[in-house]
């Protein structure tokens, strides 16, 4: 196996990428009607405005974000557009219980050490020691994937 070699990808499942974009545009239009027409005073207008410019540029953004998809390899987790996540070896653990604090149809890692704070709605999110990896992802690329990462870490710890 090459170390270059695709392991699993997880993209952006069709109906939910368009349900979550949908209803980002939707609230977003929704806000700025009642800015324009409905708020009482100046000060409440600018700010529904304001909102609901920035929930449909966020829904445009997601729209935007959810074309690319990960790809786990021997090594590494990477977007399509070649940004490295993590590092196999930086994983700690994975969560992916019920009950875990993990994006919808998805999971968690958590790492080893700190990385820079990034944001990709819908995909994945990581917030110091912790990634969220799912959103409006299909739930079994992600399973697949997080099973394939678990397998890695117990090789890597000397498990399997």
């Amino acid at each position: 196996m090459s170390a270059d070699e695709v392991l699993a990808t997880l993209a952006a499942s069709g109906p939910r990428r368009v349900f979550a974009c949908g209803v980002m545009g939707a609230l977003g239009a929704l806000l700025i009607y009642l800015g324009v027409l409905l708020a009482p005073a100046f000060l409440w207008s600018l700010g529904f405005v304001a909102a609901g410019a920035l929930v449909a540029w966020m829904g445009w953004r997601q729209w935007q974000i959810t074309t690319m998809a990960l790809e786990l390899t021997e090594h590494e987790l990477r977007t399509t557009t070649g940004l490295t996540l993590v590092a196999v070896n930086d994983i700690e653990r994975i969560d992916r219980g019920a009950l875990a604090f993990k994006p919808s149809q998805g999971f968690m890692l958590r790492t080893k050490s700190h990385g820079p704070r990034l944001w990709a709605p819908g995909l994945y999110w990581r917030l110091g020691r912790a990634i969220g990896i799912g959103g409006v992802t299909q739930a079994g690329q992600a399973k697949f994937m997080a099973q394939t990462l678990e397998a890695l870490i117990a090789h890597r710890d000397g498990g399997a």
